[in-house]
């Protein structure tokens, strides 16, 4: 981590990433990005359906590969870059066939390393294989929910799964969460953990920073009008009269309240739901 000295009070406490000890190119591989606008909280009638969202600096996309369709061609690293839109690195890779694709690098992955996705390769970091194929204990990220469909687990920075038994056609992975889930084996994993694990240690400093990452301000319940929101409203600073707390559509939320759909669709892949609170591990 980066830190600066208190020249103002929003540098007193700042810290930001240090980019010159992974970061190996400065622009991305232009081929690979492309324009656009972001949705910003909005849907298609312009309308708001996710708060404090907004505005931004202007970002442009790199194309992440998530489906790894590219089997038994072993490929080189040749970049490690910065990219906007996520909080882990990328790695820019070129295969054997001269053929260039981003991927998510994972925590010990630099310039000049191997990568290839095969049944039959080791099982070391960087390796792309299916669930049924990774050793008990090893830690994966980039997992697939069902077999094609393009990686949808453990993608953000210092994450990972954690193959914990293999059981038929199941592979019981440890997610992030805490939360025990059962796997298709045949889904395909890389093994590793995601690089920039020190991500959640950045202090923003500054209500500028998070504008500049797209986050407007949040403003709290108990300091709004009653008609805003159910916390508001009293003279002075009130409690919020309910007994839990709740959100600004009146629905329970904090304090240990789940929120998970009753009936949702992946009950009957969960072996153990998630522990919350403070000791989650």
């Amino acid at each position: 981590m980066k830190t600066y000295r208190p020249t103002t009070q929003s540098r007193r406490h700042m810290t930001t990433r240090s980019y010159k000890a992974v970061v190996t190119a400065s622009t991305p591989h232009k081929a690979l990005t492309k324009g656009g606008k972001r949705a910003v909280g909005r849907n298609s009638q312009g309308r708001i359906t996710s708060r404090h969202l907004g505005g931004g600096h202007k970002r442009s996309y790199r194309m992440i590969d998530f489906k790894f369709d590219k089997r038994d061609i072993p490929a080189k690293v040749e970049t490690i870059e910065y990219d906007p839109n996520r909080s882990s690195y990328i790695a820019l890779l070129c295969y054997a066939d001269g053929e260039r694709r981003y991927v998510l690098a994972h925590k010990t992955m630099k310039a000049g390393d191997t990568f290839i996705v095969s049944e039959t390769a080791k099982p070391v970091d960087g390796v792309r294989m299916p669930l049924r194929e990774i050793p008990i204990g090893l830690s994966v990220h980039n997992v697939e929910t069902t077999p094609g469909a393009g990686a949808r687990f453990a993608r953000s920075a210092g994450n990972y799964a954690t193959v914990v038994a293999q059981d038929g056609k199941y592979t019981h992975l440890k997610m992030p969460s805490t939360e025990v889930r059962k796997v298709v084996s045949a889904a395909w994993a890389t093994i590793g953990v995601v690089s920039n694990e020190e991500h959640h240690l950045i202090t923003i400093g500054k209500a500028g920073r998070s504008r500049w990452l797209g986050r407007r301000p949040t403003v709290r319940g108990t300091a709004m009008n009653p008609v805003d929101h159910p916390h508001g409203g009293g003279e002075g600073k009130q409690g919020r009269g309910h007994r839990r707390a709740r959100s600004i559509f009146g629905k329970p939320t904090g304090k240990g309240h789940k929120t998970r759909t009753p009936k949702k669709y992946s009950n009957a892949l969960i072996v153990s739901r998630r522990k919350v609170g403070k000791r989650k591990k």
